[in-house]
């Protein structure tokens, strides 16, 4: 078998594959019109199908959901609380807007229905399910010709039995019907309905897709990521798309963590910066999880891996505003047309910028097997410079310092404004562009040093590979530890517990590879939202020490409450070594230089030595300015900076260090 990883962005589809013992990477651009054509193409490209095992990431899902491109959905729930989705929390998302409109929800009324029943909060039934009421809604679901269906009634996950009927009674429709409980078995019921139509929405068009690679590839041939870090099988991510929005980005934090953890660097922020947008994490010690995440105006409360988002890429289209200003992003020109450099495009990008610049190089670009088209340029930076009245070069480092503040704004949400000090941490760079910015980025936020690993443009597709199969669970029990003992709760955690065990063994773990963690969500009593506290011998202190930390205060007098049990059921698996390079001297070898160029920086053009990344070796020291190229990506060593190569090959550049 040979395994692949394959990460599928908006610009640029990536690869990474074993053969042999031997490892390689593959870049293409992406088929947005059918994500899948991209994939199966690389994979005829590099391997016969009938001999791959793939790990796949896709943003399918998340487009899905920001374009407003999924099913036609349908929801049912009790008689009375079909407006749930709609009514919402009072949160503005614009407080100052005066004109601000909350997004339209994904179910319009009319394809909203309630249904007589009612189960209690402690899973008592206080009225019969009317199953009357559910066979008049088939009708009106077949004649709105509806794709999906959500059911979310109160208290499902306490007794999930009105559900499950539901569910039978519609079965006769042959659509995708997702059940609260099943996705998420918490209170709330705003979110859990969210995160259940959200699943509903994207049913079909992730069915479509995975089962279209399943039936190429093979389904027990075919993992998918999921946004919490682990992998799943195809069939299990058809039926929980959910959990899959963020599998893109969730695989280069698994990749960073792994990767920054071997060179002796545990205090990451992660600096992921793709064709289309810019994906940031900060890991302390361990990947962060949160259960209060959003796509778009939507909340999804699935556990996935904290990233924070921005529309700032390679791709991203400068233009300058009504009122005169440079302005980047969010717009993408994507794969299709792409830059202008690409040779069909015609709005000037971040990646037009950098050439522009002469910080990517026409000819090494994918290592020469996609050429750009500097000459492209020029009369598309004299237009802008006409109309900003600067010159085409400060237009050029405009884009960059305005994509360049998008990003460390970015990057200060995750860091400074959760109490964090940027100068304790390592920012670690990877995906096509981030080796042209990182370091410019450092310096911003006094970040001291920048790692960028072996194939940054391809991390993500290898944190695929490294990921284990993950499954998580969740259970409202609304509980007074101090009013339980030790037993009482690991009770609670049984069933759970059992059904990851089943679940991981049906996705192919044999028994001694599996980790169950189990962990609580708790408050102080009184509070609106939960921590999640490790579950241990004294839970109490350790959700007042980490309450603490998270918000500067404890109060150890107040009452707490145990909210929900989680269990996250962990398979264990075989991840790659990383291979270390060969040792060298401080000078690199002279197979490794590549020429010279004038790149400008500041305004002012500085010759910079062009080095081959591939034949530098561990010990050699790069003082900047200089451009170092590979496959998959191009790293900007500033002439402020310098650069110097560990032991497993990642670029290790510091900021004014001349030592």
């Amino acid at each position: 078998m040979i395994l692949l990883g394959i990460d599928t962005g908006g610009t640029f589809t990536d690869f990474i594959f074993k053969q042999d013992d031997t490892w390689d990477v593959y870049k293409i651009p992406s088929t947005p019109s059918n994500p899948a054509t991209a994939v199966i193409s690389g994979i005829e490209h590099l391997v016969r199908k009938e001999e791959s095992r793939v790990i796949h990431g896709s943003t399918v899902a998340t487009n899905a959901i920001l374009e407003g491109k999924g099913a036609v959905t349908a929801l049912i729930t009790n008689r009375g609380f079909e407006d749930v989705i709609q009514i919402g929390r009072q949160n503005r998302g614009a407080l100052y807007d005066l004109a601000y409109q909350r997004p339209a929800p994904l179910v319009p009324a009319h394809l909203r229905f309630g249904v007589g029943g009612r189960i209690g909060p402690s899973g008592e039934v206080v009225e019969d399910l009317n199953e009357v009421d559910v066979g008049h809604i088939i009708a009106s679901l077949k004649e709105a010709s509806v794709e999906s269906v959500a059911v979310s009634c109160l208290f499902s996950f306490s007794n999930p039995d009105h559900e499950r009927r539901i569910r039978q009674i519609l079965s006769a429709l042959d659509i995708p019907i997702s059940l609260s409980h099943e996705i998420l078995a918490e209170f709330r019921e705003f979110e859990r309905t969210s995160t259940t139509v959200l699943n509903a929405y994207v049913s079909p068009t992730m069915q479509t897709y995975i089962g279209a690679l399943a039936r190429y590839i093979g389904k027990d041939n075919l993992s998918i990521m999921q946004s919490n870090g682990g992998s799943i099988l195809a069939d299990t991510a058809m039926e929980e798309p959910v959990r899959t929005i963020l599998s893109g980005p969730a695989g280069g934090a698994v990749g960073a963590y792994h990767v920054g953890s071997n060179a002796g660097y545990d205090r990451l922020i992660t600096f992921d910066m793709g064709g289309t947008s810019t994906d940031v994490a900060l890991i302390d010690g361990a990947l962060p999880l949160t259960t209060e995440s959003t796509i778009g105006a939507y909340p999804v409360k699935v556990p996935m891996i904290d990233i924070h988002t921005v529309g700032a890429g390679g791709g991203s289209i400068a233009t300058i505003d009504a009122g005169g200003a440079l302005t980047v992003g969010p717009e993408s020109a994507g794969a299709d047309p792409g830059p202008i450099c690409y040779g069909k495009g015609h709005s000037v990008t971040v990646t037009d910028a950098n050439l522009f610049l002469g910080r990517l190089l026409p000819d090494a670009f994918l290592g020469g097997k996609m050429k750009l088209h500097p000459e492209r340029l020029q009369p598309h930076f004299e237009e802008m410079a006409r109309t900003t009245g600067l010159s085409p070069t400060e237009v050029a480092e405009g884009i960059l310092s305005v994509a360049n503040a998008t990003m460390e704004r970015a990057l200060r949400v995750i860091s400074v404004e959760r109490g964090y000090d940027p100068r304790e941490f390592t920012l670690l760079s990877f995906g096509g562009a981030g080796g042209m910015h990182a370091v410019f980025l450092a310096k911003l936020l006094n970040i001291p040093r920048v790692l960028v690993p072996r194939h940054p443009g391809i991390l993500s597709a290898i944190g695929m590979m490294m990921a284990d199969v993950i499954k998580d669970y969740s259970q409202t029990v609304m509980m007074d530890p101090a009013g339980v003992d030790g037993h009482s709760i690991s009770d609670r955690f049984q069933p759970l517990e059992k059904k990851g065990r089943e679940d991981l063994a049906d996705e192919g773990v044999d028994s001694d590879r599996v980790i169950i963690e189990k962990l609580l969500d708790m408050r102080y009593r009184g509070q609106s939202y939960e921590i999640m506290v490790p579950f241990g011998e004294n839970v109490i202190d350790a959700f007042h020490a980490l309450h603490e930390k998270t918000y500067g205060y404890s109060n150890p007098d107040k009452d707490l409450e145990i909210v929900n049990i989680r269990v996250r059921a962990r398979g264990m698996k075989e991840r790659p070594v990383l291979e270390k390079c060969r040792k060298g001297g401080d000078n690199p070898p002279s197979d490794a230089s590549i020429g010279r160029a004038v790149v400008r920086f500041g305004g002012q053009g500085a010759q910079t030595r062009l080095l081959a990344r591939d034949a530098l070796c561990s010990g050699n020291r790069i003082h900047g300015p200089a451009v170092i190229v590979e496959y998959s990506s191009t790293i900007v060593i500033p002439p402020f900076a310098v650069g110097s190569i560990d032991d497993y090959g990642n670029v290790i550049i510091r900021i004014g260090d001349e030592r």
